[in-house]
């Protein structure tokens, strides 16, 4: 028997169903696709339930927008052009209204509610997911990606409220869970329709009540159900559509195991639990395979790591939520970043991101004169990350085009040689935009995907754990070289001189070993400062007489500035600053660095008001 709440319930199952046959991801989610389903066939073959799975990804591709935005105007990597509507300004200026609607939590409930619904069916019509004795079926795979998308929204939730309400699983649609919130105290969920085997003809209405009390729940008991619900109640993740169709990227847009390990080392990251974290970020990045995946060998190298965007790759995707203008599954991305008609350019990049790319060196040295350290005048440098930065992650826009590498590259020169006057005439009435979801897209596509974990992600959290906390593995050494070897060369992974790994730093080339360049991360005694535009050593930090803590700190930092230039405007940027200012106990970090891309006349008030922790969420179930 099937279970349903109510007319409604049911009508809206069949909407977000269609038929599944063998299909490539271009078509998982295209609504176009014809369905005939008739009631008394609900359910009774695998598709129709593969079909009402895809339900869940089509909610959780509507909340993209929102997961961008705040996840990243919050923080210091974007802000608001003229053009921005009045719902961006607020969330910029975290003064944010109930009506914004970027700050409503309705889709996350939307999601819930689904997933609620499926993992209701399964366990009454097919029982054995809940068996872990008997053998694994596409029911459990389905099963378990109704639990991963479950979890992760709760979690995605209550980073942004700071504490969400806890919905019971019986609650199945957005009108019960509404009504749910509505209530002063006690909600009773009372009405129960089950429906005979033969349709609607012996519909028994069941008056069972539930009486359920209303429960706001914080990040920690969040983490701590739904990571137990993840590790206990999950036999198998992710149907294999590649069976059908040998279409590999199946694997990186529906949950997977590893996108599930990676939700639990990203949560437990988050509560402060780097051992637990560690443990399943170390899944990801020591994952044995003949392709070397996830460990960042030459794939993404250099100039192919644009590619991360315009393909999908299971050697460096993890989890991507799929769009495709061909199946009408489109976002609003280009139309916030893209400053070229008929987009509407309301966001772009703050000068602190775009300073990131530029004032980084390559090839250059540091030698000694008359005992005193100073930038090698044979080998200078060369300035700028041509593979992750100008003409990739953002683009200087004049008249619709982006300037050419070669005007980038003069610009930083001169910068580099005091020439700033005529640097900045190159630059001058440009717009910088976010270029990274505009990548081979013609002005009308709106569907570049959104990539919710991936690879060098992994390794960054992976790095920021070990800075403060290290399992002695087979010899790997101290937490920093580990976060180190993360980092720049993939030297955590072996020392062969054949190592395939590059590391973060290193596939782009910025992964120099100490010795023969300084472009590595590092934390020594001495470490020198250098002018972000000249790279001429300028000054020094002596760590030699400071607390352990402050080298941990200081190399934190660096991969926190890794992180921006490898993973900007991915949706993660203010949770880094949330994380970092908890582990600290210090809610300046957070506030000066979101504070400073702010007019110095609003400086102070952004700076102070965070300065309280409870301003750091949107308050909406005060």
């Amino acid at each position: 028997m099937i279970r349903f709440k109510n007319q409604k319930n049911l009508l809206y199952i069949i909407a977000l169903m269609f038929a599944m046959v063998p299909v490539s991801c271009t078509e998982f989610f295209n609504p176009e696709q014809e369905i005939d389903i008739t009631e008394d066939k609900l359910y009774k073959d695998w598709y129709e339930y593969r079909a009402v799975g895809m339900g869940m990804y089509a909610l959780q591709q509507d909340l993209a927008e929102q997961l961008l935005v705040l996840g990243e105007l919050r923080g210091d990597l974007l802000t608001t052009t003229d053009n921005a509507d009045a719902d961006l300004i607020e969330i910029q200026n975290f003064n944010v209204s109930k009506g914004n609607k970027y700050a409503s939590p309705t889709k996350f409930f939307k999601l819930i509610a689904s997933c609620n619904n499926i993992i209701k069916i399964l366990r009454e019509n097919h029982p054995e997911v809940i068996d872990p004795n008997v053998e694994i079926t596409n029911y459990d795979r389905l099963y378990g990606e109704a639990l991963c998308m479950r979890a992760w929204a709760y979690f995605y939730a209550v980073r942004i409220y700071g504490k969400v309400p806890f919905i019971h699983e019986s609650l199945t649609s957005i009108e019960e869970i509404n009504g749910y919130l509505a209530s002063p105290s006690v909600y009773v969920d009372s009405v129960d329709i089950v429906y005979g085997s033969d349709g609607f003809d012996n519909d028994t209405i069941y008056n069972n009540k539930i009486e359920l009390t209303k429960q706001y729940w914080d990040t920690k008991l969040i983490v701590d159900y739904f990571s137990n619900d993840l590790i206990e109640n999950i036999k198998a993740v992710g149907v294999d559509h590649a069976i059908n169709n040998q279409d590999g990227s199946w694997e990186v847009i529906v949950w997977s195991d590893f996108a599930k390990n990676t939700l639990l080392g990203q949560m437990y990251l988050t509560i402060g639990d780097l051992v637990k974290a560690s443990v399943y970020f170390e899944k990801i990045v020591n994952f044995s395979s003949t392709n070397y995946r996830f460990q960042l060998d030459r794939t993404f190298s250099n100039t192919n790591w644009k590619s991360i965007f315009t393909t999908i790759d299971s050697r460096e995707h993890i989890y991507t939520l799929w769009f495709g203008k061909s199946s009408q599954q489109q976002n609003d991305f280009q139309n916030m970043f893209d400053s070229r008609a008929p987009h509407k350019y309301m966001l772009k990049p703050t000068n602190f991101a775009v300073s990131k790319w530029e004032t980084i060196w390559n090839d250059f040295k540091l030698t000694s004169l008359n005992g005193k350290t100073i930038l090698d005048p044979l080998n200078p440098g060369r300035p700028g990350d041509s593979c992750r930065g100008y003409n990739v992650s953002y683009a200087y826009m004049k008249n619709g085009i982006p300037l050419e590498n070669k005007q980038i590259k003069k610009m930083l020169y001169l910068r580099s040689v005091g020439e700033t006057s005529s640097a900045r005439l190159i630059t001058e009435d440009v717009d910088t935009v976010v270029w990274k979801y505009s990548l081979n897209k013609n002005v009308f596509d709106q569907d570049a995907n959104l990539i919710v974990y991936r690879a060098a992600g992994v390794h960054l959290w992976l790095a920021e754990a070990f800075v403060w906390w290290a399992p002695n593995q087979g010899g790997i050494g101290s937490p920093a070289s580990s976060a180190k070897g993360l980092v720049n060369d993939g030297a955590y992974y072996n020392t062969s001189a054949s190592r395939l790994q590059l590391g973060v730093r290193g596939r782009v080339g910025f992964g120099g070993t100490s010795g023969t360049s300084f472009e590595h991360i590092d934390v020594v005694d001495i470490n020198y400062l250098r002018d972000p535009y000249t790279n001429k050593v300028i000054g020094q930090i002596d760590l030699r007489s400071e607390p352990f803590e402050a080298r941990k700190k200081f190399l934190e930092d660096q991969i926190m500035d890794e992180k921006i230039r490898e993973l900007a405007w991915e949706g993660e940027r203010y949770y880094d600053l949330m994380r970092v200012a908890k582990r600290r106990n210090d809610p300046s970090y957070l506030a000066a660095k979101v504070a400073r891309k702010f007019p110095a006349d609003q400086k102070g008030r952004v700076y102070n008001l965070l300065l309280d922790e409870k301003n750091w969420y949107i308050n909406y179930f005060e």
